[in-house]
């Protein structure tokens, strides 16, 4: 699996730091942002705000763990 470069929104500190001690290059972004050059995004929910307008898949963390997070990141990766 290749590790990514991943852009998180802001807030989630926690989700970057377990991200990045997998060994992925992440970025934190504000929702209203225009964000592009990422593998991948840790958004809090789907379609709000300008989510839409992002140019990479994006993970929806709303109702999962920060293990979770990881996980599904890790597995879409080795999907791109």
């Amino acid at each position: 699996m290749k590790n990514g470069e991943i852009a998180v929104e802001e807030p989630y500190e926690v989700v970057r730091k377990a991200l990045e001690l997998k060994g992925h290059t992440v970025s934190m972004f504000n929702t209203d942002e225009n964000v592009t050059g990422f593998d991948m995004g840790v958004i809090r929910v789907i379609n709000e705000g300008h989510n839409d307008e992002l140019k990479f898949p994006v993970i929806a963390m709303s109702g999962m763990t920060i293990d979770n997070v990881v996980q599904a990141v890790e597995h879409r990766l080795t999907q791109i």
